[in-house]
């Protein structure tokens, strides 16, 4: 909750330093002074800052952000509007990423010291430097413009969301890949790693029963957080792809001043982001039985 409400206090008063959104909005044609007050009024921007924000705070907590300065519809409506296209895409890299991030770290750490373990790393490492912009466009040149495989751009069916998600995946696979092969070898050194091998029992089972699931908990933490971020972080993403997401909504409004659709946008991304973490936390304790909450 205060979570919440520091980032929303953030928002309003950072919005308010960006500038008059009414100039914007009669910026065409010959406004009187009289026309600006009139149009001040009717969106509620003639008071002092302090009664706009107690106001702004009292219709948030009941789910009214005001309607959009620019279309002129509920904010609110207008972000979950565009809040499934956000969800599929952030679902599809968090999938994706995980697909190769698993395998590429558990190769890497089983073979610790090999020319395997050193490719590993290596196209970790590649992965998570690599620009999110630069390989969203040569996936599209390769995959759309020259091989003719996949739509280049645009929101639709299952096709238009590949390219998307392996542009947005590829460095948080490459993150997790290191993630996993560094906490995987804490685990594969461990006590109870070697007394379950001097059982007898095959490295297949040491491996998924007893390690994968102890080395978890940093990883699912991350991934918590990384999940957090691509709910509202892919704008370049969205842009490059012409993805109609939250993120790229966020920006067009701030560069339109468009106030109630910034404060709504940014509000509920940041409550997705807190439940995500709370989602992690308890996570916790199913993954290991001595964490426990009261």
């Amino acid at each position: 909750m205060f979570v919440l409400v520091g980032v929303s206090t953030m928002v309003f008063f950072a919005l308010r330093l960006t500038g008059d959104p009414v100039v914007l909005l009669l910026q065409e044609g010959n406004p009187t002074q009289a026309d600006i007050q009139e149009l001040r009024r009717a969106l509620d921007l003639d008071r002092p800052i302090p009664y706009q924000y107690a106001g702004f705070l009292a219709k948030a907590v009941r789910g009214d952000f005001g309607r959009s300065f620019r279309y002129r519809t509920p904010a609110l409506a207008l972000v979950l509007e565009r809040l499934p296209a956000r969800l599929e895409l952030a679902c599809a890299a968090m999938a994706v990423a995980l697909l190769v991030a698993f395998p590429l770290g558990t190769i890497s750490a089983v073979n610790r010291g090999t020319a395997t373990d050193f490719v590993t790393r290596t196209v970790s490492l590649l992965g998570a430097s690599l620009p999110n912009f630069w390989l969203g466009l040569m996936l599209i040149l390769l995959f759309a413009v020259r091989l003719c495989w996949l739509p280049a751009s645009g929101y639709g069916g299952p096709r238009y969301l590949i390219l998307p998600a392996i542009t947005l995946g590829t460095a948080l696979a490459g993150l997790l890949a290191r993630l996993i092969r560094s906490s995987l070898l804490d685990i594969l050194s461990a006590e109870y790693v070697r007394t379950a091998r001097a059982k007898g029992l095959s490295e297949h089972v040491v491996l998924i029963r007893h390690a994968q699931r102890n080395a978890l908990i940093p990883v699912v933490t991350v991934m918590g957080l990384q999940f957090g971020a691509l709910l509202g972080g892919s704008v370049i993403v969205e842009t490059v792809c012409s993805w109609p997401g939250v993120g790229r909504l966020i920006v067009d409004s701030i560069g339109l001043r468009d106030y109630p659709v910034v404060q709504a946008g940014v509000l509920l991304l940041a409550t997705f982001f807190v439940v995500a973490n709370l989602a992690v936390d308890l996570l916790y304790a199913a993954l290991d039985p001595r964490i426990s909450y009261s």
